[in-house]
């Protein structure tokens, strides 16, 4: 039986060892999440850049600027996350993202705004389908195939352009569509507005529906997945039609904000792409990922970019940066698969 004074206690102590056990709850949930490592790596730069300001970080042109850039690879990111979370890797986002955005401004005299945007897509789309069925059909390593893909949509650019890209004429810049894809909207960004709305159809598509929890089993194992009747080729064939069509949108969302391009765009920017996707908690063994991390990932890259030049580094500095970072990400993540997480909540 307990004492008066006992229970005094116990009922004062009560609503603080909920609260406590609620917390820790939290944390552990956190602590198994995939994007577990990029939202500690947001909340360390966001501490560096607050003590250590040499470019005026927190200011609006500047936050502005990086959420934007942010916005444009992190479509991207998230295309090529799908891939990795079916345990493939595509090496040709950028060349994808610099094609389709250069068929976006030239086949607008041909069928205009509206129809260059579809064609474009078309294109980017049939270059995601094409690669993901010689991966799956011809039982090829993806990495070899979209590095081919690479070079051969560089390769049509250059063929396409003759070393020189066209701009948009005024009336097309001035387009509805135009506007729509490129513009502002209340002060913001209408490239930012389109990733959140690409993050939430992609988080409800992986998280709610059939395609997602196939793509899951896909990645983490596909002999399991093949035995319970899901065709994997298909969930891959899918996974790398939707990545491209993601790099597609995301070079039309480009040009339509910035019309005047070069034959170069999106060169090495599919190492961003696997760099933030990665870095956001994708495994590159498949089956383990976050769109939410991919996001962060590419918020991490574009914020040191920024101000690596801002501080006038020369762009070596950036790469060794991304190159160090990566290597820590797979080690991490590894770590945080295993339990790791839990371990450090619980400081065990």
């Amino acid at each position: 039986m307990f004492s008066p004074a006992t229970s005094f206690n116990h009922s004062s102590n009560g609503p603080a060892m909920l609260r406590s056990l609620a917390l820790s709850n939290v944390f552990r949930l956190l602590a198994k999440a995939p994007s577990f490592g990029a939202v500690i790596g947001v909340i360390v730069m966001l501490i560096a850049f607050t003590l250590v300001d040499f470019s005026g970080w927190w200011t609006k042109p500047t936050i502005s600027n990086v959420v934007h850039f942010t916005s444009l690879l992190a479509i991207l990111a998230m295309g090529q996350a799908l891939v990795i979370l079916s345990k493939e890797i595509d090496l040709s986002v950028g060349a994808v993202y610099g094609l389709t955005g250069i068929s976006f401004i030239y086949l607008q005299p041909i069928l205009g705004v509206p129809g260059s945007v579809i064609g474009s897509l078309a294109i980017a789309m049939l270059c995601g389908w094409v690669q993901g069925f010689a991966v799956v059909k011809g039982r090829l390593p993806s990495m070899i195939v979209t590095l081919g893909g690479l070079f051969a949509f560089r390769g049509i650019i250059y063929v396409l352009t003759g070393g020189s890209v066209h701009s948009f004429p005024v009336e097309a810049q001035n387009h509805w569509l135009t506007q729509l894809l490129g513009g502002e909207f209340m002060g913001i960004k209408v490239a930012i507005i389109w990733m959140l709305l690409v993050l939430l159809i992609l988080s409800a598509l992986l998280w709610t529906t059939r395609f997602g929890n196939r793509l899951l089993a896909t990645g983490g194992d596909a002999d399991s997945a093949l035995s319970r009747g899901i065709r994997t080729d298909r969930v891959k064939m899918a996974a790398f039609t939707l990545c491209a069509s993601l790099a597609g949108f995301s070079g039309i969302l480009t040009l339509a904000d910035e019309p005047q391009t070069h034959v170069t765009i999106g060169e090495l920017l599919e190492l961003d792409a696997i760099a933030a996707a990665v870095i956001g908690g994708c495994l590159l063994t498949g089956g383990r990922g976050s769109l939410v991390g991919a996001v962060l990932g590419a918020l991490i890259l574009v914020s040191f970019r920024y101000e690596l030049i801002a501080l006038g580094a020369p762009s070596s500095w950036y790469i060794t940066f991304v190159g160090a970072l990566l290597i820590a990400s797979v080690i991490f993540n590894q770590w945080l698969a295993r339990g790791g997480g839990l371990w450090l909540i619980q400081g065990k």
